[in-house]
């Protein structure tokens, strides 16, 4: 059915380049095909006997392949010019156009670089849009692109339900799962998705892919939801070409990996081949629809023209290999179904051939001409966005006493008008209050149900409100941060609980280069706000160990865009928990509330019984601004700034540095470790006559730097200062751990330095 390339090159391809070879080949093999035409078929018509695509389908599909080869051919040529910044193709995988048509505009997408073929065909599902400017724009870097504004190539789209994704290998297949999950949890809580209550996800990705542990996460954890027979309607579409950059996927592995997976429901698809892979795509996606099972498509595809621009596969790879792909080209199956069927001549082929080149030519000089990103606010517009009178409004609104009363059984129950408790009793009454002031709360993770969470925090909740919106995942950071992403990508307010904050570790990328990324990948059209619950630092005293004393705050610190809140006390965690999930309704933002776990059961602040670290449930309608600290004390012979377990210790050393030195001192609480409030931290050291910075991360990485950058920068540099700081190291077990980290006596020894 192919027409094979020469070999050796004949005279009329030397000195051209693969991308130009395989050009000049599709237009060889239209010219020179001399087979036996059908009579033209109907557009309802089969386009080949037995074959399950009509006449009409095909011509649409073939267009959409087109599309997808002449926007790589033109990169290639115009990225040399500088007027096009991305040569990762889509040539040989033209067949995923086929998903695209089998599935709706509505089927939440999350798509493989290399997903030319499938927008193509996927922008046929709403009239009047175009796919060559679009992905023009976006090849152009251009402020104008529809997806990202100009901040990366993607593949997205905010109509056609296509989710913008960076470039991380795998990283979006547990977001994907989380999505489909999401579909049909939000029936069981009356929750109304913004999509039909039978879609499915999409998810594509390469062979090498597969292999990755973040896919072989995603893939497990769909299997572990459908053996226990809940739905998980997601469609793995794995495009197999047989290579990762230069590394060769052995034959048979993608099939035998997969083929006899349980509760993983295998297809396999011909993408070289319209006429015959249709069919089969349609089959693995009517199956997804209908059974409502995590299903693996195995889609057949070559890579032409290598992995980008820059790959110079001549340079690594045998001619006679390079010349038995190119000759593979789905493009040429194309042309000869539509010449064998009757449906084109090959004047008609040739001539749509060279009419989307020039159209894809004359959207990208189009693109090359709009405007560009040029300044700093117009790259980070989308990044954090903050509207604080709506944030505050939303963090203090109070309509839903009867909820809460039936939650708390009963208004003499009512957290307010109980006695002073300590740190984990306030965060857990606050979360029974936000669960009944937001019914698409959701809150899962290791042990948080009928436990209620490993010291307790989230007992009663699975109680109140139910297995559906409080329940147990598998053993899986990684997936149980997909999962929130998923939850949030459909309208709801997702709590994922990270048990340690060691183990947030194991799953970074999925808040790194996903959930913080998304807004601004996609020029904020998309978002999925959470509020992520991390049992964080270090203190606790008969069990730990690095594992579970972890003051490794840096890798949240480094994330941009997220949101970071640290309480030290119970009235702080209630109030600053309200202005998260304030702050995720209202600007879609992705947070991080870090639990100290020593201050948990904390009730003294000097000396046993004085009760003094115990504080009231603050009123429903009260909130904490984003940045704002809390200041004990008004002297100004020294300022201690901190946070977390830092803000009891040195109000502890605080007395003790007032009866040696007789110094009047302020002990500054941060509350917000991101965004650092720079102004209050300047604003608090304007009068001071010294500076203690306590920080319990680590010397090299921590929050001690930030803030002493904000003192330099503010002015307020050249008074006396001391940092009182974690050593390099991970924690040890037992009494050992207190050599590494700050302790009071540290404090107050950084003030015998300052008086000396």
């Amino acid at each position: 059915m192919f027409a094979a390339v020469p070999n050796p090159i004949p005279a009329r391809m030397k000195g051209l380049n693969r991308a130009e070879i395989c050009d000049a080949n599709f237009q060889a093999f239209v010219r020179d095909w001399n087979g036996t035409a059908q009579s033209k078929p109907a557009p309802t018509d089969s386009i080949l006997d037995g074959s399950l695509l009509d006449a009409q389908g095909f011509r649409e599909l073939f267009a959409s392949q087109l599309i997808s080869r002449h926007l790589d051919l033109m990169a290639r040529v115009l990225r040399v010019q500088n007027k096009v910044f991305y040569t990762i193709g889509s040539s040989g995988h033209e067949g995923n156009a086929m998903v695209a048509r089998s599935t709706r505009h509505t089927d939440p997408a999350f798509l493989h670089y290399r997903s030319g073929g499938f927008m193509a065909e996927r922008f046929r599902k709403i009239p009047g849009m175009d796919p060559v400017m679009d992905s023009a724009l976006s090849f152009a870097a251009s402020a104008e692109d529809p997806a990202s504004g100009g901040r990366h190539k993607v593949w997205g789209s905010k109509p056609l339900w296509v989710l913008p994704q960076t470039s991380t290998i795998a990283s979006h297949l547990p977001k994907a799962l989380g999505t489909a999950i999401a579909i049909d949890h939000a029936r069981r809580i009356g929750h109304t998705l913004p999509i039909p209550d039978d879609s499915i996800a999409i998810c594509s990705f390469g062979d090498a892919s597969s292999n990755h542990a973040t896919a072989q996460t995603a893939f497990n954890a769909a299997a572990w939801t459908a053996y226990q027979k809940l739905p998980a309607p997601v469609l793995y579409v794995c495009e197999d070409n047989g290579i990762g950059i230069s590394v060769k996927t052995p034959d048979g592995w993608v099939a035998r990996n997969f083929r006899n997976r349980p509760d993983l429901d295998y297809f396999h698809a011909d993408g070289l081949d319209l006429a015959a892979g249709y069919g089969q795509v349609q089959a693995a996606v009517e199956h997804c629809r209908r059974t409502r099972r995590p299903t693996f498509l195995h889609l057949r595809t070559v890579r032409i023209m290598g992995h980008a621009g820059t790959d110079f596969e001549i340079e690594w790879r045998n001619i006679d290999e390079l010349c038995a792909v190119e000759a593979a080209d789905p493009l040429l199956r194309s042309a000869a179904i539509a010449l064998e069927s009757g449906l084109m001549s090959k004047d008609d082929i040739l001539a749509l051939y060279e009419e989307t080149r020039a159209k894809c030519f004359a959207a990208a000089e189009d693109a090359d001409s709009r405007p560009r990103l040029t300044s700093l606010d117009d790259v980070m517009r989308p990044l954090a966005p903050y509207t604080p009178d709506r944030v505050q409004a939303e963090a203090a609104r109070f309509d839903y006493a009867d909820k809460r009363i039936a939650a708390f059984g009963g208004e003499a129950k009512l957290p307010e008008k109980q006695p002073a408790r300590h740190l984990a009793i306030q965060i857990n009454q606050a979360l029974h209050d936000l669960f009944c002031k937001y019914p698409e709360t959701l809150l899962f993770g290791e042990d948080v149900a009928q436990k209620g969470g490993v010291y307790t925090v989230t007992k009663g909740l699975h109680k109140a409100f139910g297995n559906k919106r409080v329940f147990n995942t598998l053993l899986d950071e990684t997936i149980i941060l997909g999962l929130a992403q998923g939850y949030a990508n459909v309208g709801m307010l997702p709590m994922p609980e990270i048990q340690y904050l060691a183990y947030f570790h194991n799953a970074c990328d999925q808040i790194r280069g996903e959930a913080a990324s998304l807004q601004f990948f996609s020029n904020g059209q998309y978002r999925n706000p959470m509020v992520m619950r991390i049992a964080s630092l270090g203190y606790q005293r008969g069990f730990g160990g690095h594992f579970h004393n972890d003051n490794s705050i840096t890798a949240l610190r480094d994330i941009p865009g997220l949101v970071v809140g640290c309480p030290s006390r119970g009235d702080d965690a209630a109030t600053m928990l309200r202005t998260l999930m304030a702050l995720a309704k209202v600007d879609g933002r992705v947070c991080a509330f870090l639990e100290p776990i020593a201050l948990y059961m904390t009730k003294d602040l000097h000396e046993a019984g004085d009760g003094l670290w115990l504080t009231e449930y603050p009123p429903p309608e009260q909130a904490m601004t984003l940045g704002e600290g809390r200041v004990y004390g008004e002297g100004d012979d020294l300022v201690i700034f901190s946070f977390g377990n830092g803000v009891p210790m040195s109000l502890r050393a605080a007395r003790r540095i007032e009866q040696q030195h007789g110094w009047k001192t302020r002990v500054v609480d941060l509350r917000w470790l991101v965004p650092l409030n720079d102004g209050f931290i300047q604003a608090q050291a304007a009068r001071a006559k010294r500076v203690i910075v306590v920080d319990e991360g680590r010397r090299s990485a921590g929050v001690g730097e930030g803030i002493i950058t904000a003192l330099v920068e503010g002015g307020q540099g050249d008074k006396p200062l001391r940092r009182v700081v974690g050593a390099d190291t991970f924690t040890p077990l037992a009494g050992a751990a207190f050599l590494v980290i700050p302790g009071d006596d540290d404090i107050v020894a950084a003030a015998d330095a300052l008086a000396g």
